[in-house]
């Protein structure tokens, strides 16, 4: 088996594992006793009912388990340090903002009093929208207008415990202006900046240069204005955002450490701060490292908790103060883990040729020089036999480039080159050297070209480097005799994923078995739920894959709560601003045109119009 190959037991979180029969299952956080559920099998079965690869699958008890282990965690370690306040999450909505995913969320967390953050007007729309609990929160953040305010000040009418936290000095204008129109007090927040920063990824995000909030002075202004305004009594929360994805457990009780210090500091002004909110931080081991470093974490969600309960908690008894509700937006933890993107590989570019092509008479000696190198290849000489084949290749290169050397010979030499390689990178395998040879042989590594757009759903891979886990999905009980990067289909040569996880750390290239002619093979990129379903964008106008939602039964099968059909091509073109119907009326026009020349036959035209309809109702993708 392959599974430590591929690092899974150290990145899986017991999720994700390998099956006796070599296909990658999944396992139910939820019921660690049920059988685990073939993900090969799923994707064959969703295949059978109609809905093709690329799929973006998400798994029910896996986006539950995230939100049931947050706040189990915050209410155990309340529990154990004696703290005597409580625990109130939020989840931003912008992490996700899927329909199925923000419900599901609402209503497994009633009995966490679990609520949501808003940071633009249509999120507060869909916060208002759901059946949250009476004590959850809705904190709205970012910058708001009047149409904004008024909707957040009002909600409070209906039961909503809705907060606005408050950015600038210039927002809280505002926020005066529109409750003295309307008659209603709003419950106000003030967003802080902290002069810590976190390291990691996202380190320009916090500290006191970050974008939001407002730095000590108009801290102190603000509260003299809401003083001298009769609005003091509104600012019932302290926000202050930690960082994204903190990889160090230091630094959050750092930074926690410099919040309990304004909090402080403002009760003792007379402010009646109740809420303490944290904010994001609380990160996701994606490489199963457990390292700080940008794609891993030093510390468990429970070290999590305990760093911020007690830290709260001791600042406030040391100052004589009732404990706070504590408040975190921890999205990424919470949905980070409940989804996948599945497709197939679609065709392969290899970079070895499994016959040595012979020199010919006329040829010029390096072209021999090469096809010699096999002769002395041996473990002690393998660095040597690399340098020999990578000069002797380029200096026919550089041959052929004067004109010294045709196409034909060229084209030999080429095939010399990648057949001398891949018995290199066989010895290499076999016994491996010192120095650099590693990496330069994951120059020479395959492309498998696959059927997604990495731009549509898997932008932050492209966009900030971000690693996500990446395994074939069967064949586990086959050694993978290649190694290879993975291309989309889009145009354009940064559509490609070239860092993966494996058992030793990151590695440039993903090890693969051959294709087969008579079965797909499909790749799984797994922990995609945190904002890789919403910041897509429509390169080459691949719009968004399909969607599932599934839940295990835990016997080994599973059933589909919800399908989102992918994007069709008519919808892509609609998003672009061409009127589908309008396409297609010029389209006709053209093909009444060629009949009317007799360039086309009446049946030649009935098969063109039916072929141009039937895209534009297709899927984006290779279907």
């Amino acid at each position: 088996m392959t599974s430590s190959l591929y690092g899974i037991d150290a990145w899986g979180h017991g999720l994700v594992n390998v099956l006796p029969d070599g296909n990658i299952g999944l396992s139910d956080p939820l019921n660690r006793e049920a059988e685990p559920v073939s993900l090969p099998e799923i994707v064959r079965d969703l295949k059978d009912r109609g809905i093709a690869t690329p799929i973006q699958l998400r798994v029910q008890s896996f986006l539950d388990y995230g939100l049931h282990r947050l706040c189990a965690a915050f209410g155990e370690t309340i529990e154990q340090v004696g703290y005597k306040g409580v625990y109130r999450g939020v989840f931003p909505i912008k992490v996700n903002q899927q329909s199925e995913v923000v419900s599901r969320l609402v209503e497994v967390g009633q009995q966490y009093g679990y609520g949501l953050e808003a940071g633009s007007k249509p999120e507060l729309i869909v916060a208002l929208a759901q059946p949250l609990a009476k004590d959850s929160l809705i904190i709205c953040n970012g910058v708001k207008d009047d149409e904004f305010i008024r909707l957040a000040i009002l909600s409070r009418k209906l039961g909503f415990n809705t907060v606005i936290v408050l950015e600038s000095l210039k927002e809280f204008e505002i926020v005066r202006r529109v409750s003295d129109e309307i008659g209603v007090k709003p419950m106000l927040g003030v967003r802080v900046k902290l002069t810590q920063t976190v390291t990691g990824k996202w380190e320009a995000s916090s500290g006191d240069r970050s974008s939001f909030g407002l730095g000590t002075y108009e801290v102190v202004q603000l509260i003299d204005r809401l003083t001298e305004t009769g609005f003091l009594d509104c600012l019932v929360l302290q926000h202050n955002h930690l960082g994204s994805q903190v990889p160090n457990v230091i630094d959050v009780r750092r930074t926690v450490t410099e919040a309990t210090r304004f909090f402080v500091e403002l009760r003792k002004m007379g402010v009646p701060l109740e809420y303490l909110d944290l904010g994001g931080g609380l990160g996701i081991d994606y490489t199963g490292e457990n390292n700080s470093t940008d794609n891993s974490v030093n510390y468990s969600v429970e070290e999590y908790c305990t760093a911020i309960v007690e830290t709260v908690g001791y600042a406030m008894d040391e100052a004589g103060l009732p404990h706070p509700t504590i408040v975190t937006e921890s999205g990424r933890f919470v949905t980070a883990l409940s989804s996948m993107l599945i497709f197939d590989v679609l065709d392969a570019t290899y970079y070895d040729v499994p016959d040595k092509p012979a020199p010919r008479e006329g040829d010029h000696h390096y072209m021999s020089d090469l096809v010699a190198v096999e002769g002395y290849l041996e473990p002690r000489r393998v660095q040597e036999c690399y340098n020999d084949a990578v000069y002797y290749r380029d200096e026919i290169r550089a041959l052929f480039r004067r004109g010294v050397v045709d196409l034909r010979q060229m084209g030999r030499a080429e095939r010399a080159f990648l057949y001398t390689l891949a018995r290199i990178a066989q010895v290499n395998r076999e016994h491996p050297s010192s120095g650099d040879l590693d990496a330069q042989l994951e120059a020479y590594v395959d492309y498998y070209h696959c059927n997604f757009s990495l731009f549509q759903s898997l932008p932050d891979v492209w966009a900030i480097d971000q690693i996500h886990p990446v395994i074939p999905l069967q064949r586990h009980d086959e050694a993978p005799t290649r190694r290879a990067i993975l291309t989309d289909i889009t145009c354009d040569s940064d559509g490609k994923i070239s860092h993966f996880v494996l058992e030793d750390g990151l590695h440039k290239a993903l090890p693969v078995h051959d294709l087969r002619d008579d079965e797909d093979y499909l790749i799984g990129v797994f922990f995609v739920g945190a904002y890789q379903e919403t910041l897509g964008d429509l390169h080459n106008l691949f719009g968004d894959a399909n969607v599932v939602t599934i839940a295990l039964d835990g016997e080994g099968g599973f059933s589909v709560e919800h399908e989102t059909e992918g994007d069709s091509i008519a919808e892509v073109l609609s998003y672009v601003e061409y009127d589908p119907q309008d396409c297609l009326a010029a389209f006709r026009k053209r093909v009444d045109g060629a009949v009317a020349r007799r360039d086309l036959s009446a049946d030649e035209r009935r098969v063109l119009i039916s072929a141009y309809k039937d895209s534009l109702a297709g899927y984006t993708y290779f279907e």
